[in-house]
């Protein structure tokens, strides 16, 4: 085999191992949903155990490139590529670290659930729905090469964004009006605040993508 045909089979396999990564993420996401919606303990138990596995896999991942990266020292293009799959892997572990954190808001709160009117109000399934949409569409430029999702995939971080700073309005109202229910309030907050956070992580990725195909950096260009 030659030397650029054994580089390009390494460089495969770690792409491989970060979408492997991005499915285990998405499914993490998708039963955190469902966790929450029907406050279901026993999956947010399952999704907490699962979350092991999803560090350990970024581990791996990061092992894998520090040492592609020894090996074959590469340039331009490959060298992009190498770095935005571990800053991607990053991000995906840093979502799975929240996935994990919603489970452990159902378990906390054993029981309790938010009203229908309530969880209409912050629009969280929305919240969801529109995470679970940007998680499965960020990795469609990797292989195509084509960076046209772009646009409207940071749109969606903006929606996210508004509901995110939509609820903290609405939860203030409620309180105030319902003292006694401050510490759910509060712990209903950081959840949202959760979501928020993995609406970042996947605008990262799409950032990364960005970088790797077009050499441009997005972060911070609107400064």
């Amino acid at each position: 085999m030659k030397h650029t045909e054994y580089v390009e089979q390494i460089m495969l396999a770690l792409k491989e191992e970060v979408s492997l990564m991005r499915e285990m993420v998405i499914v993490q996401l998708e039963k955190a949903k469902r966790a929450f919606f029907d406050n279901d303990l026993e999956l947010a138990r399952e999704i907490i155990s699962r979350e092991k596995r999803v560090d350990i896999l970024e581990l791996k991942i990061d092992g894998d490139v520090e040492e592609y990266i020894a090996l074959f020292a590469p340039k331009a293009i490959d060298l992009r590529l190498v770095v935005s799959l571990k800053k991607i892997n990053f991000a995906l572990e840093r979502i799975g670290d929240y996935t994990e954190g919603i489970a452990r808001y159902v378990l906390d709160n054993d029981g309790e659930k938010l009203s229908p009117q309530q969880i209409e109000e912050l629009q969280l399934e929305k919240m969801f729905d529109t995470l679970m949409t940007m998680l499965t569409n960020c990795f469609s430029a990797i292989d195509t090469l084509d960076t046209g999702f772009s646009g409207k995939l940071l749109a969606l971080d903006d929606e996210v964004d508004a509901i995110y700073r939509n609820s903290a309005v609405i939860l203030t109202n409620h309180l105030q009006s319902n003292p006694n229910l401050i510490p759910n309030g509060l712990k209903i907050y950081l959840l949202i605040y959760r979501l928020e956070r993995i609406g970042d992580y996947c605008t990262n990725i799409v950032e990364d993508i960005i970088y790797y195909i077009d050499a441009k950096v997005l972060k911070h260009a609107g400064n």
